[in-house]
């Protein structure tokens, strides 16, 4: 037997590595059993490669719970070490990334995937334990190997008759550990870091009912047996070929990642690149509406199918992070921090990869069956949307299945929307004006005006469209966006014909100083010559003022402020109906004002503005006025 030191300066590391990653020590079953899959795959390959003689054979990983012994064995069929090995890799290597992780990580050191990239993952032992054993045999022909630490620098180390191939780590687990020791929390911890880990891992076992005989009686008690619990699936969707793979794997490997989803997916993404960095992966767009405040932290970031984290910031765009799934990439740097990570030359590669991946997989759909695709718009526009905003290369490639459904529930790409409307829709100016609603039913009475001239109305109605039409004005300088209740539908697509007023200039002038004083000071009184058949009173809200404030309220735009600017109308007043006529020419005062409010009341009721005690007061007056 040799006892010894292990060569660091830092008199005990131990406690440090417990302190420094105590928030994340969980993380040890996840360290070592990836070290025992390690161990195992490089085996695979020694074997391949005709420098290890011995057979593979169909190696797992087992973890044991020994609550009487309060310890926890991690045993796999992998290479093995001998005693030098042992020596080198435990004692010395382990240990060369020490002092630089102390460094680096005494005050943050938080990041679950720190610790095994400074070569202390098999010490991740030591947060739960306060002994650790190492019991291995190495696939060569030499002597097992015992291994003894008891958390401070001494160790032992002496021969063991062990004659199985692989290591067994055994860990005496701390007093302030012992939760590790309930089979639900390792239950928990494998579900949630292993369960795709490319070896079977068994945990336990479980019994199996046996399927009943063809010529078994009536009264057959079906027979059962106990088998391995394997908690892990070996091979998951995303290691095969998307040709291997039915659209009923895609879905059922859905409800394998998220259990209490009862809903499908509405569809895949398989992404699938060896160069110029390896990355695999199934993203899933579930249905999504219009809601801003979706649960984020949907997609499981994995590195060589072993679970790191669900928060996929700046690895997957910003705009992806709505959507479900999983991404596997080796070349994901897990020993930076978030900044560092946004800065880093290979994960901008792979986040340009995915927006790309991602763009021409929507088009490929939009091509192959456009009205499955248009069913769908309305539960993944926000994505695309969003992505339109927030990225320039999914910008570029959207117009080519990003969609604008009108009233009627017909669909446009932009091109197809300009040709549509350009001969309908150009002002005198040759604008082409885009009209749309946010709200098919606040806004009916507007919809339907602008559809008896014979326009088209958009329907926009997620609550980013404010940010949107303005990009895709700024680079269309020859279209418009108008919202189908900002002016008199004359005014939003101005033709040359003017309509003549009925009423004279002084006429007109006297008009509007008796509106004035009746209207309230939040409208602005203008005055129309519309067709005499037109609503007498039409309230408007201008376009720019209120995109202005919408895009304020929904962040990242408008101006200063202006998201708490009190709300602004027009009053659009038809000089050529009868009732502006009416209230010019009558001498009683009390019934000016009575027309006045009561048109008023009625325009406010048709854009949703009628509330509360004016609302009372509008159904009180119109029922004395049908005595």
């Amino acid at each position: 037997m040799t006892t010894g030191k292990i060569n660091v300066s830092v008199e005990n590391i131990f406690p440090l590595i417990k302190k420094f990653l105590y928030s994340d020590h969980e993380i040890f079953l996840r360290e070592l059993i990836s070290n025992g899959t390690d161990a195992t795959l490089k085996l695979k390959h020694l074997i391949s490669i005709g420098e290890a003689k011995v057979e593979y054979g169909n190696p797992f990983i087992e973890v044991k719970i020994d609550k009487e012994g309060k310890k926890i064995h991690i045993i796999d069929q992998g290479l093995g070490m001998t005693a030098d090995e042992v020596e080198k890799y435990i004692n010395q290597v382990a240990f060369s990334g020490a002092e630089e992780f102390l460094d680096k990580y005494k005050d943050s050191a938080k990041d679950s995937g720190i610790i095994g990239h400074f070569g202390l993952g098999f010490y991740s032992a030591f947060m739960v334990a306060e002994k650790v054993e190492i019991i291995t045999k190495s696939y060569k022909d030499e002597p097992a190997a015992h291994w003894t630490c008891d958390g401070s620098p001494e160790f032992t180390l002496k021969p063991a008759d062990k004659t199985s191939r692989g290591t067994e780590i055994i860990l005496h687990i701390a007093e302030d550990s012992l939760e590790f020791l309930e089979d639900s929390k390792i239950s928990g911890l494998l579900n949630k870091y292993n369960k795709f880990m490319p070896i079977p891992i068994k945990f336990g076992t479980r019994t199996e009912t046996l399927p009943k005989p063809e010529d078994a009686p009536e009264d057959y008690v079906n027979e059962t047996l106990e088998v391995d619990n394997i908690i892990n699936n070996p091979n998951p969707a995303w290691t095969k070929q998307p040709t291997e793979l039915s659209d009923e794997d895609y879905k059922n490997f859905y409800r394998e990642l998220y259990p209490m989803q009862f809903e499908d997916p509405l569809f895949h993404i398989h992404l699938n690149v060896d160069y110029p960095f390896n990355l695999t992966g199934i993203l899933y767009f579930p249905k999504l509406g219009s809601d801003m405040q979706i649960q984020k932290d949907k997609i499981q970031l994995y590195q060589n199918q072993v679970y790191v984290t669900d928060n996929v910031e700046g690895i997957v765009p910003e705009f992806l992070t709505m959507l479900k799934g999983v991404i596997d990439s080796p070349d994901i740097p897990l020993n930076v921090s978030r900044s560092g990570l946004q800065a880093d030359g290979a994960v901008k590669k792979i986040s340009n990869y995915i927006t790309r991946k991602v763009a021409d997989k929507l088009k490929a759909l939009f091509n192959e069956n456009r009205a499955d695709f248009e069913a769908k718009w309305n539960d993944i526009k926000i994505v695309l949307e969003y992505g339109m905003l927030s990225e320039d290369k999914f910008y570029e490639k959207a117009g080519a299945f990003v969609l604008y459904p009108t009233v009627d529930d017909t669909y446009f790409t932009l091109e197809e929307l300009k040709e549509k409307l350009k001969e309908n829709q150009t002002d005198k100016d040759g604008k082409l004006v885009v009209l749309y609603a946010g709200n098919k039913e606040a806004q009916h009475s507007y919809i339907e005006t602008a559809k008896e001239k014979g326009y088209e109305v958009l329907l926009l109605d997620s609550p980013i469209i404010s940010h949107l039409i303005q990009k895709i004005e700024g680079d269309n300088k020859d279209l418009t966006f108008v919202r189908v209740d900002s002016d008199h539908i004359d005014n939003l697509i101005k033709k040359d014909e003017n309509t003549i007023s009925k009423l004279s200039d002084e006429e007109k002038e006297t008009l509007k100083t008796s509106l004035e004083a009746y209207i309230p000071k939040a409208y602005s009184v203008q005055l129309e010559a519309m067709d005499s058949q037109a609503a007498p009173f039409i309230i408007t809200q201008p376009e720019f003022m209120r995109r202005m404030k919408e895009m304020s309220q929904s962040g990242g735009g408008g101006m200063f402020g202006m998201g708490n600017m009190p709300e602004m109308y027009n009053l659009v007043v038809n000089t050529n109906s009868d009732l502006a006529s009416s209230i010019l020419n009558t001498e009683d005062k009390t019934h000016q004002e009575h027309l006045v409010k009561q048109a008023l009341d009625l325009a406010k009721l048709s854009q949703n503005l009628l509330k509360g005690e004016a609302l009372t007061a509008f159904v009180k007056r119109s029922f004395e006025m049908i005595k």
